[in-house]
């Protein structure tokens, strides 16, 4: 016999057995999903802290270094030498021959060693840039490099060699130009009619020295001017067209500041001392000690007024 219903009593639903099964496998699936995610970032995380040591792939080419070819004696297959870099990048000729080549000049090989030609032969007070270092039998040559732009390139053939034993090593930080708007204390003034320059700090003279100005048919122009452009070494060459139509050729030309964009500059002069009256192609030529001395002590932005 039935037993009586009672309306307090739970209700029990029961849930078919397929339905149960499907609730079965999607929560399976769920956790196998979970679980490889999880092992995925184990994984990223252990190579993130811990990463395996690679390979480095190997280079294709050989790296290239600067030789020079060297003949042996006794030997029919040349030795190369290295061409090793240096640390500075100036050098100045310490023991040359005067302004008139009077003396012992520096010569210049073709390569690091006497037994090269003789290129040309420079004067005391040249300023030169070095390209690199060979050893050879006890002693260093510098190589020098002109890696600026050149009016006659063609004047310049083959490698420049010389001895280290005639240069002094310069620890100068090479070129500097005008940024900006700067502002400067310091003025040079030019005195075309006395030939005298005079370097001031303020109203406090700093320096005063000869110098030699353009001549008549190249004067220094007159006027005020900044200093935008420093170097200490620039190979200065002639005939320029519409300014001078002198022959030169002077590689080395010392501490240089540059005041006009048509290449007016102060600078230092291995190749006369006729200090005290013009005698430039509208630069200001100085005794190579008193234009390192300015040099140093000038700034880009540094006033220059030409006057008479």
């Amino acid at each position: 016999m039935d037993a009586p219903h009672n309306p307090h009593s739970p209700h029990v639903s029961h849930v078919p057995i397929e339905h149960h099964r499907k609730v079965v496998r999607r929560f399976s699936v769920a956790i196998l999903f979970i679980s490889g995610l999880l092992l995925t970032v184990l994984a990223l995380n252990a190579e993130l802290f811990y990463p395996q040591e690679k390979k480095e792939p190997q280079a294709r080419y050989l790296q290239s270094e600067e030789g020079v070819f060297i003949s042996a004696p006794g030997s029919k297959e040349p030795i190369v030498l290295p061409v090793k870099k240096v640390l500075f990048e100036y050098i100045e000729v310490a023991e040359g021959c005067g302004p008139d080549f009077s003396g012992a000049c520096l010569n210049v090989r073709s390569g690091p060693g006497e037994d090269f030609s003789v290129v040309t032969r420079l004067r005391r007070g040249v300023v030169l840039k070095v390209g690199g270092k060979v050893e050879r039998d006890g002693h260093a040559w510098y190589k020098i490099v002109f890696n600026e732009w050149l009016r006659y390139p063609e004047r310049v053939t083959g490698d420049w060699y010389v001895a280290a034993d005639y240069v002094n090593v310069l620890l100068d930080e090479g070129n500097h130009d005008l940024l900006g708007n700067v502002f400067s204390k310091k003025k040079i003034v030019i005195d075309r009619s006395e030939q005298m320059l005079r370097a001031y700090d303020g109203d406090e003279l700093f320096m005063e020295t000869k110098i030699s100005t353009g001549l008549e048919l190249t004067p220094t122009p007159r006027g005020k001017f900044v200093i935008f452009k420093k170097t200490p070494s620039r190979y200065m060459q002639g005939p320029i067209p519409g300014v001078s139509g002198h022959y030169y050729d002077l590689p080395g030309v010392p501490w240089d500041m540059y005041f006009t964009y048509q290449g007016a500059a102060i600078h230092g002069t291995y190749w006369h001392e006729n200090f005290g009256r013009p005698a430039s192609n509208g630069c200001v030529n100085l005794p190579v000690p008193e234009a390192r001395k300015l040099y140093t002590w000038a700034e880009v932005g540094a006033l220059v007024i030409v006057q008479d």
